[in-house]
């Protein structure tokens, strides 16, 4: 099976008081799954916005990732291909992956 697919990320920032807001929304044209993350900068830490960016982004996109798997996991098990135990833990890829 052939077949191209495109799916998209977009991370919205907002900071205030010291606190770093990400919301990353992953769209795969059939659904969309929204994460959060936050990041605070301690007070004796010096102010640096790029840093509170990068690890609200990237808590943001790690809830996104942690949905995406638990939609996987399901529809595994909704297939019959996953253990009867529950998910699989990593790493986590097809059987002919790990051969």
């Amino acid at each position: 099976m052939n077949r191209t697919l495109e799916w998209t990320v977009h991370v919205d920032l907002s900071e205030q008081d010291g606190a770093t807001k990400a919301e990353a929304v992953l769209d795969t044209g059939t659904a969309r799954l929204t994460g959060h993350g936050v990041a605070r900068c301690s007070p004796q830490d010096p102010d640096v916005p790029t840093i509170g960016d990068e690890l609200a982004a990237s808590r943001a996109m790690r809830d996104v990732a942690a949905q995406l798997m638990s939609v996987a996991d399901r529809e595994l098990g909704e297939a019959g291909t996953g253990p009867a135990g529950g998910p699989l833990p990593p790493p986590y890829a097809w059987s002919d992956a790990t051969a």
